[in-house]
């Protein structure tokens, strides 16, 4: 087998029984289970959730987003070898971490499979949750020209690049469109203060003002955590996107955790402690890849201005990129995963194979 083949890029097209439409996005596909799966795998498999909870099957892919879009290499190298299990592992250590030292607990209640995560119902809160620890990337491109002020935070002058902050930086976005939010623009992530979020906490899908001051608590603590772990692994923890949603617990009441993914190599930059000690640079996640991209391609400003995503759109689906940059990307992840979580991961000669196989035979989701 290949090395195209071993890597999972189609992901929403498993025989997993649903009524409902299978959500797709960028990485990972949502499968809603029946309301009878549903509470049969809570009753069989005891998890600590309402009994009428609705769970999905969340499968993650080895595709490679970047920039807003998707890109594809050479022989027909359509992602990551490893990259969807490296995602899962990673974050999956974080969340245990999390729970083990009382912060907020998570959406996801089983691992079935290296690219398999089975879900319960979230709401989500509609804002990326971003913390950043040094000045770097789009916000050292902003503060370069002139840029001062940052989702309501004022920086000092005489910042150079890749310098850390004072103090660990909020700046959150919106996700997905929103409509109808006084001075908040109807545009996916774009900058928003804190006191756009109290003004219209409700509109973010916030239960109350008070849980804006827990996201906080929840995205800091969790952030130091990790910067703690990467640091005994030899890694810098450079900023981060996490995400919160509120679940319904076991006691009936609404409690908000984390969702999606965190401290991952996708959603994270991470540097190498040791070169950059001497001065040096070294990206241990995707933006290595998001600046060969940036170098790659003779006009940058398609990337990085959202005007002209039509044109970006096409430069990614036109164009085949070097396998080598998509299997350096895989390198990185392996590396980066093994040292956060202590191990080697085995990946899956055909993943698609495995994941039906086991969701039939030990969970009876398969038609």
């Amino acid at each position: 087998m290949t090395i195209a083949q071993q890597v999972l890029a189609v992901n929403d097209d498993l025989p997993i029984r649903t009524d409902a439409p299978i959500h797709s996005g960028k990485v990972r596909s949502v499968y809603w289970l029946t309301a009878t799966d549903s509470a049969r795998l809570i009753r069989d498999r005891g998890y600590e959730v309402p009994a009428d909870t609705p769970l999905a099957i969340m499968v993650i892919s080895d595709r490679l987003s970047a920039f807003d879009c998707i890109w594809k290499g050479e022989g027909g190298l359509a992602g990551v070898p490893g990259k969807g299990a490296a995602l899962n592992a990673i974050s999956h250590h974080w969340f245990e971490l999390f729970k083990e030292h009382g912060l907020a607990g998570s959406h996801i209640l089983e691992v079935p499979h290296p690219l398999v995560w089975i879900v319960r119902k979230a709401k989500p809160v509609k804002i990326e949750a971003i913390a950043r620890n040094y000045i770097t990337g789009s916000m050292w491109r902003a503060y370069s020209q002139g840029e001062r002020n940052f989702c309501g935070i004022e920086l000092p002058e005489g910042l150079e690049k890749d310098q850390r902050l004072p103090d660990l930086l909020i700046t959150p976005s919106t996700k997905g469109i929103l409509k109808g939010i006084p001075g908040v623009p109807e545009a996916d992530d774009v900058n928003i203060s804190r006191a756009d979020i109290v003004a219209n906490y409700a509109d973010f899908n916030f239960l109350s003002v008070d849980d804006i001051s827990c996201y906080e608590r929840f995205l800091s603590d969790g952030f130091k955590l990790i910067e703690e772990a990467l640091a005994d692994a030899g890694q810098i923890f450079v900023d981060t996107k996490f995400e919160f949603g509120y679940v319904t617990n076991s006691d009936g009441e609404q409690e908000l955790i984390y969702m999606d993914e965190v401290g991952t190599p996708d959603s994270s930059r991470m540097w190498d402690a040791s070169a950059h000690a001497k001065g040096k640079i070294i990206e241990n996640s995707k933006e290595g890849f998001r600046q060969r991209l940036l170098e790659y391609f003779p006009d940058a400003d398609i990337l990085l201005n959202k005007e002209r995503m039509d044109e970006r759109e096409k430069l990614a689906s036109d164009n085949e990129l070097p396998a080598e940059f998509l299997l350096d990307v895989s390198k990185t992840y392996l590396s980066t995963v093994e040292q956060i979580i202590g191990r080697k991961l085995v990946l899956s000669a055909n993943p698609r194979a495995e994941i039906i196989h086991i969701l039939a035979e030990e969970f009876d989701l398969i038609d």
